[in-house]
């Protein structure tokens, strides 16, 4: 089977980020539409549950500086301003598509919230921030995205305060065989097939399902986020495994990993 890295969007000639970056330009107008479609709107119950158990691990309470990697059109990032309404929240993507709607989003709240709240396009593997910058940092459905998935967790350890928490939302196919070939089913022939009607980019949705096939899930994503530095790392598996939260921090020294399922 291809690594995440390996699966890209539209070619094998071209790099991995430049194509996803192009090919959420494409979606950017439909996107918010085909996530409330593919997942019955669970992507808000997923996200809020998300943000939760982060929050539970905030050893300081309220962040001052949060950061929500390829923060899309926004969402994550205007849910971390609703429960810490007196951090700077930075979004950053690699999408100017993306970006825009989230932008457009923005100006529409009132000026408490826009002071609070930035937008930035920007390379996920190559982020402009100092180290030690932030007590939080989230990204929700873009690992499986990055063009080299160990470097993009070492650079958002980079970016994080010690002790600071990372909070990932990935998707995930389910463990359970009967339920694996549903879903399959679901994910490579419906999906695709309304991705291509509503959004017109005849790949995208077909890369998606790919994309989720090749990423590490559960232990071994934990795995590879410990062995790019982080401790404490654990997961939890929502709606028979279709979804996978995880969370970890950064040391000052090497921790341990446990495992949760639900």
């Amino acid at each position: 089977m291809e690594s995440a890295e390996e699966v890209k969007p539209y070619n094998d000639k071209e790099a991995k980020g430049k194509q996803v970056g192009e090919m959420f330009d494409s979606i950017a107008p439909a996107y918010d539409f085909m996530n409330r479609m593919m997942t019955g709107g669970l992507h808000v119950r997923w996200r809020n549950k998300a943000l939760k158990m982060a929050a539970a691990m905030l050893h300081e309470g309220e962040p001052k500086m949060a950061l929500d990697v390829a923060c899309g059109t926004g969402d994550v990032s205007f849910r971390l301003h609703e429960l810490f309404p007196k951090a700077h929240i930075t979004g950053l993507d690699l999408s100017a598509g993306m970006l825009k709607m989230a932008k457009e989003k923005l100006l529409q709240m009132d000026s408490e919230v826009q002071n609070h709240i930035t937008f930035l396009e920007g390379d996920c593997l190559k982020m402009p921030f100092p180290d030690d910058t932030f007590n939080l940092v989230t990204v929700a459905y873009g690992v499986r995205n990055f063009e080299h998935l160990e470097s993009g967790y070492r650079e958002m350890r980079r970016v994080m305060k010690p002790g600071g928490v990372i909070c990932v939302i990935e998707l995930s196919e389910p463990a359970n065989a009967p339920i694996k070939s549903l879903y399959r089913l679901y994910s490579r022939n419906v999906i695709p097939f309304i991705g291509r009607m509503v959004s017109h980019d005849t790949r995208a949705y077909s890369y998606l399902p790919e994309s989720i096939a090749a990423c590490p899930q559960r232990e071994k994503m934990t795995a590879l986020m410990e062995k790019a530095g982080f401790m404490d790392v654990t997961f939890k598996s929502l709606t028979l495994g279709v979804i996978t939260i995880y969370l970890g921090k950064k040391p000052a020294k090497g921790g341990t990993t446990h495992e949760q399922n639900e």
